[in-house]
């Protein structure tokens, strides 16, 4: 039997993009089973994947903050000895960062990664012993797909990744009726639609009688969506879920809106519909990936800018045309509501949800 550490600890889109790679190899390799190193917010994901048999945590997040007390805690040491307790036959680290790269440091097993030229730092690329060269203009899944077929010696399947998980196993109990996840929180500033377009939409889909939830991960999210629901009977709150009760709730959606985010790469692993609104990043590299996942971006001459915070001067015409103060950032105005909810309702006719 073939075994194999993967090393692939954060984000969320990052973790989720890793996935199709390893139904790949299943398909390739008969017997092969996967441990997988991953940070502990993330800890939940590789276990839907029925490749996989151990997850092992790791907190570099809260250990760079805390480096002694990681270390007289013993937990940088009970990780080392989880990390080392098998022998692999591959060891592979799909992150290309030196934190990752340094992981690799402490298994047993001839060590894979992204070459000089292709991985996210180029310094990463020393602590393996099999660099792989994968062309960087391509998307996320893609790139790890091919990373998988090198070190492990098979062809890539030309069709589209499969990401392996068990929609029906992982949806929980949802509401009676049909809804529609508003996925309205994500990290850069510069990747939000802008709050005004959000209530504007729930608005229309309340009026529609389309049911809608609101997610959030923190308090300004929460917060936020408690702004969008307000005096709206069909927009609802979520409560605070872990990563396997968001699932079940996306499981169990008509269709998904989302920005930017680590969710609606969460959408695209289940199979649900989504649109996905992007503003300064690239959907062609980072786009949420699978079938019914469809793209609005910004044709603003300055995106994708990839910059987390807005470098750009409105004009006066922009001044007559926008509120300057709630359509920010201004790339977003290609990307308005009339256009998502027009599109939205196409999506959900072509999937039978109304």
């Amino acid at each position: 039997m073939t075994s194999v550490l993967l090393i692939k600890t954060s984000s969320l889109g990052d973790v989720i993009h890793s996935l199709p790679a390893l139904t790949d190899a299943v398909a390739a390799i008969p017997g092969v089973r996967f441990d997988w190193v991953v940070e502990e917010s993330f800890v939940e994901i590789p276990s839907w994947h029925p490749a996989v048999d151990r997850v092992i945590p790791v907190a570099l997040r809260r250990w760079r903050k805390h480096p002694l007390q990681a270390r007289h805690s013993g937990e940088w040491a009970e990780f080392k000895s989880r990390i080392a307790e098998r022998a692999y036959d591959a060891v592979i680290d799909a992150q290309g960062l030196l934190k990752s790269a340094w992981l690799t440091r402490y298994a047993k097993g001839r060590r894979f990664g992204l070459d000089r030229w292709s991985a996210r730092e180029s310094l990463a690329a020393l602590f393996y012993q099999q660099p792989i060269a994968v062309p960087r203009d391509q998307h996320a899944v893609e790139r790890v797909r091919q990373l998988f077929s090198a070190a492990l010696g098979y062809s890539m399947p030309t069709s589209l990744g499969d990401y392996g998980l068990d929609r029906q196993a992982l949806a929980g109990v949802v509401p009676g009726q049909p809804y529609v996840l508003l996925f309205h929180g994500t990290t850069w500033s510069s990747k939000h639609w802008p709050e005004l377009y959000w209530r504007q939409l729930a608005e229309r889909l309340d009026e529609r009688e389309i049911g809608v939830q609101l997610p959030w991960g923190n308090v300004e999210e929460k917060a936020r969506a408690e702004r969008l629901a307000e005096g709206l009977q069909r927009v609802q709150v979520l409560p605070s879920l872990s990563l396997a009760g968001m699932a079940g709730v996306v499981a169990g959606a008509q269709a998904c809106i989302a920005v930017d985010t680590g969710l609606g790469h969460l959408a695209a692993a289940l199979g649900v519909p989504c649109l996905s609104l992007f503003g300064p990043t690239n959907p062609g590299l980072t786009g949420a990936y699978g079938p019914s996942q469809i793209h609005l971006a910004s044709d603003l001459p300055c995106a994708p800018c990839l910059q987390k915070t807005c470098q750009y001067r409105p004009t006066a015409e922009d001044a007559r045309q926008f509120d300057l103060q709630r359509e920010q950032p201004l790339c977003f105005t290609r990307v308005a509501p009339d256009n998502v909810f027009g599109r939205l309702q196409i999506l959900l006719t072509q999937h039978g949800a109304i």
